[in-house]
């Protein structure tokens, strides 16, 4: 045999026993890699032992113990140190080898002889290949305790003493620092740990836990994620959820830059005893030094990737002038003025100006539309506070279908009043009434025209964007309803600046008498039709609206003249209007078309139809609903053991911004094949319930629209919180950062 040859056949045979030896320990089970026992030589304690093979590990923060027997709690495991390794995709762990025995104590007062015990954990072998987290329950048969007749004797005599005689033994109570103690320290750089060790015979109101950090720092705290409590019924509170024994969270901390910095971290809480005695309010502060994150320089535009855009508003208006909040604010109403939803009040203030007939003038019209924006703007400002103060947002509760109905009705009397109908109809009474009606609305009064803003700003158009969110929430965490008032309000007449030019206009532009004026009336009493229809879309089905565009379109088409035939000596202004006119009537016959054929698109009524192919309808993101807090941790933990990120998307009918998203951003083929790899879920608050309103204050968020996203490990990451519309090539940008 050739040498060459012999040399080949050598190396590939030291080839195929390395490949067959690493494939062996490769492929080793889960259950091999890491032996687990479990041990009990007392009633309060378990035992449980770790065997981990060779050049194999166990990561620490990655195992975790739950209690499945209801009558038995678990008390804080007792863990070694371990190693702290460099782990290629999770950074610096802390890590076990060979073995690992952990002490887990035990609240069994009931004396059980058995628990059912999960375990979670995982690990990886050294040659780079990682195990799914590992899920097991251990049935641990528990010693029995030696009965004392003489000691049970004794305690149940006390404690029926102290059951009739509270007042003898209030000594007894412990002090508040004693019953309730506060620990916080770092887990990293950018992770606070928070924990309350709760003595026996004490609780917790979880509603009553608060953390937040000292206004003097730019490092802000992510939304505390609670763990679920233990529901209880308290006499005072109602039905509440508790915590027994110990309380931990993670933090994660937003960092404004990598220096060090020492921050004070403030802990308010309320507990009870259980024999009834409850403390009043507590606070603890404790001071953290935050070591630096990087000793490199960092470029500014990475410094401020960290934070999301209401963030950076949240943080400007902690430290910047009140002039140039003030400012700033302003501007954000001037760009939120251009948005769908501002544009329904463009035809509400020019029917009621218009409504005041020929004898308005500039300085009147820009009066009306003054007292129109200003009390848009306190009503928003107020409400706004309110939801802030509060933590539920108030305007969607004006998104009933009996307010919609209601308000609807309302535009549907001032467009028909323009038509000149009530006094061909209607009985003198019932004539009266509704002139009463519309004509505090459109008489010229400022105080009607006032009430149609107020009522305007909370039904119309309740869009939640980045600046209204960040001024929310600056008020609910600092209490500085001034401040962040003032700022609602400026944004709020920012939004309404173009209508204060459309009523300065008003008055030049408006013709004085005549068949013009009568024609203007009719115009925008249209608009008001229109107003009506577009604000019952969100309770109406998609049939039912379409049908009412397809009846508008066509009835107004036909008092346009589009059927009727022109004179020879028709105007040009006469066959514009029979032009328009003719459009909207072919416009209103394709949307009867449509509607025949299934769509539901007013903008595109034949979408999906072609002459003889069938068309494909363009599709969107497939979303899974979610109804509670609890669906969607139990969603985000199994897209979590898949390895995969989640996208949770706010919704609602009535929201104009939503429904933007998902018409032009959510149909995006780049968007599209960006959350390819995703799991998308979507929580429609619509109903504003209960569930709904646990969903939104579990972010901190007012309302929709809004979109959370969440890593692979389970954890939000709040720096790319989308808040208000985007389009699709700013959604793409959000994308790439995660």
């Amino acid at each position: 045999m050739p040498w060459h040859r012999l040399i080949l056949l050598c190396l590939l045979a030291v080839f195929l026993r390395t490949a067959a030896a690493l494939d062996a320990q490769d492929f080793l089970p889960p259950e091999q890699a890491f032996k687990l026992t479990a041990t009990a030589e007392a009633a309060d304690k378990v035992e449980l032992h770790w065997q981990i093979a060779e050049g194999y590990h166990l990561y620490r923060d990655k195992t975790k113990f739950q209690s499945q027997t209801e009558s038995i709690q678990l008390g804080q495991a007792s863990m070694p140190e371990g190693i702290s390794e460099h782990d290629p995709s999770l950074g610096d762990m802390v890590v076990y080898r060979s073995a690992l025995d952990v002490v887990l104590p035990l609240i069994n007062q009931n004396h059980e002889t058995q628990l059912k015990l999960l375990v979670k954990y995982q690990g990886c072998a050294d040659a780079g290949v990682c195990y799914p987290p590992q899920k097991v329950v251990l049935d641990v048969v528990l010693p029995t305790a030696p009965p004392s007749a003489s000691g049970d004797a004794l305690n149940q005599f006390v404690k029926g003493l102290k059951g009739l005689t509270p007042g003898l033994f209030s000594s007894e109570l412990l002090p508040p620092d004693q019953a309730f103690q506060f620990f916080a320290g770092l887990k990293d750089p950018h992770t606070v740990q928070a924990s309350w060790q709760i003595a026996e015979g004490y609780y917790l109101y979880k509603d009553k836990l608060v953390l937040k950090l000292e206004d003097s720092t730019q490092t802000r705290l992510t939304p505390l994620q609670l763990p679920e409590g233990a529901a209880y019924h308290d006499a005072e509170f109602g039905q509440v959820q508790i915590y027994r024994n110990r309380i931990s969270v993670d933090i994660p901390l937003l960092r404004a830059g990598s220096a060090a910095e020492t921050i004070k971290l403030l802990a308010k809480f309320q507990g009870c005893a259980d024999r009834g005695v409850c403390y009043p309010p507590m606070q603890s502060e404790i001071s953290l030094d935050l070591p630096p994150t990087d000793t490199s320089p960092q470029p500014k535009p990475a410094v401020m990737a960290e934070l999301s855009e209401q963030d950076k508003i949240v943080n400007a208006l902690r430290h910047d002038s009140l002039a140039l909040t003030l400012f700033s604010f302003f501007g954000f109403g001037l760009l939120l003025a251009f948005t769908p939803c501002v544009f329904p009040m463009i035809p509400i203030l020019s029917g009621i100006i218009v409504g005041h007939g020929d004898q308005i003038g500039t300085r009147k019209a820009f009066l009306l539309s003054l007292s129109y924006v200003f009390a848009s703007a306190l009503m928003y400002t107020v409400f706004g506070v309110l939801a802030a103060l509060f933590g539920s947002n108030l305007q969607a509760t004006f998104q009933e279908p009996w307010v919609i109905a209601v308000f609807s009705g309302l535009f549907v009397v001032l467009s028909l009043s323009m038509f000149g109908f009530y006094h061909l109809e209607l009985p003198k009474s019932l004539q009266s009434a509704l002139h009463h009606s519309s004509d505090k609305h459109r008489d010229g009064s400022y105080l009607g025209a006032g009430i149609m803003g107020a009522l305007s700003s909370l039904i119309v158009g309740p869009c939640v964007a980045a600046p209204l969110a960040a001024a929310l929430i600056y008020i609910g965490q600092t209490g500085d309803v001034v401040l962040g008032g003032s700022a609602l309000f400026v944004m709020a007449m920012g939004m309404g600046a173009p209508l204060l030019l459309l009523g300065a206009s008003a008055g030049k532009l408006l013709p004085r008498a005549g068949d013009w004026l009568n024609a203007t009336k009719a115009v925008f009493g249209v608009a008001m039709l229109a107003v009506a229809v577009w604000m019952l879309s969100r309770i109406l089905p998609v049939a039912v609206t379409m049908f009412l565009w397809s009846l508008l379109l066509v009835t107004s088409a036909i008092f346009l003249g589009a059927i009727d035939g022109l004179p020879e000596a028709a105007s040009g202004w006469r066959k514009l209007w029979k032009g328009l006119g003719i459009i909207m009537l072919v416009f209103g016959i394709l949307q009867l078309i449509g509607l025949s054929a299934g769509n539901g698109n007013p903008l595109q009524p034949l979408q999906g139809m072609s002459l003889g192919v069938q068309a494909q309808p363009v599709q969107g993101l497939d979303f899974q609903r979610v109804a509670s807090v609890t669906e969607l941790e139990q969603r985000v933990e199994q897209a979590s053991v898949s390895g995969k990120s989640v996208m949770l998307d706010f919704y609602a009918e009535w929201c104009v911004s939503c429904k933007e998203m998902e018409a032009y951003t959510f149909t995006d083929p780049q968007v599209k094949q960006q959350l390819a790899n995703f799991v998308v879920l979507q929580a429609d608050v619509t109903a504003n319930n209960e569930a709904d309103k646990a969903l939104l204050k579990r972010f901190e968020l007012i309302g929709p629209p809004g979109i959370i996203f969440f890593g692979t490990d389970g954890r939000e990451r709040a720096a790319q919180r989308v808040i208000g519309y985007q389009d699709a090539a700013t959604f793409l940008k959000t994308l790439q950062q995660l």
